[in-house]
């Protein structure tokens, strides 16, 4: 007898996403080039504010598109190569995540710190509107809106740097470690413990204090890195 697949019940932002993808990867929209508007898409697609907003949040984290203020957004960069570089050295057991979060340390700490230095408001309303997010996840299944807005939080906080070449490693290193963040999402208070590591890293930064800053972050990835050993021994426990 011939087997068949369950259907795929796919929510209504992916589909948009998806849409928006084709249109970026058939080159119909090019880098640069601006997206419609919000109201613009929900007439295009027949489908909710949330919906358009929710398929933005997640091209935005995937890296295909970057915010250009007011709510707007634009059609981003082609593929970063040291997210290549990063997926390539992982896939060849030539790098592994404890490599990666030892990365993040030596980046993402004194990001933080520089921050605390160079932010202007418009970061931390960045930092802001992703805690908010974060929590709202919370209450949603599977983790994607949460940890899409994580990682968005940390992109802010290497934004508020000024240093572009610290932008560039936080995208990469943010794409090689999204799934490892779905997969530690489930541990019963961990994402909870998180977001208030995030609120901690973001006062300090508002604050000004770089040594706080520096080592609230240093703290929260020594924390996440655990989580993420714990679930990789579990699974290779598991055969």
């Amino acid at each position: 007898m011939q087997s068949f697949a369950p259907i795929e019940r796919r929510k209504v932002y992916e589909l948009v996403a998806d849409q928006l993808v084709s249109q970026i990867g058939e080159q119909h929209l090019r880098p640069g080039d601006p997206l419609p508007p919000e109201r613009e898409l929900m007439q295009r697609y027949q489908v909710g504010r949330s919906s358009v907003r929710e398929a933005l949040r997640m091209l935005e984290s995937r890296g295909l598109i970057e915010s250009v203020g007011n709510g707007s957004f634009a059609v981003a960069g082609y593929a970063n190569p040291l997210n290549n570089s990063l997926q390539l050295l992982l896939s060849l057991d030539q790098a592994s995540m404890h490599d990666i979060y030892e990365l993040r340390r030596i980046v993402e700490c004194e990001a933080a710190a520089l921050a605390a230095g160079r932010r202007g408001d418009a970061h931390l309303l960045r930092m802001d509107e992703a805690i908010e997010d974060m929590a709202e996840g919370l209450r949603t299944e599977g983790g994607d809106r949460y940890v899409d807005a994580d990682l968005r939080f940390h992109l802010a906080i290497a934004e508020a740097t000024d240093n572009g070449v610290i932008v560039h490693a936080m995208r990469a290193v943010r794409d090689v470690i999204r799934r490892a963040l779905i997969e530690i999402f489930p541990i019963p208070g961990a994402p909870e413990r998180s977001l208030e590591q995030h609120r901690t890293i973001r006062a300090a930064i508002a604050e000004g204090a770089a040594d706080r800053a520096r080592e609230a972050m240093r703290g929260h990835l020594f924390s996440v890195e655990s989580k993420v050993n714990q679930t990789l021994g579990a699974e290779e426990a598991r055969g």
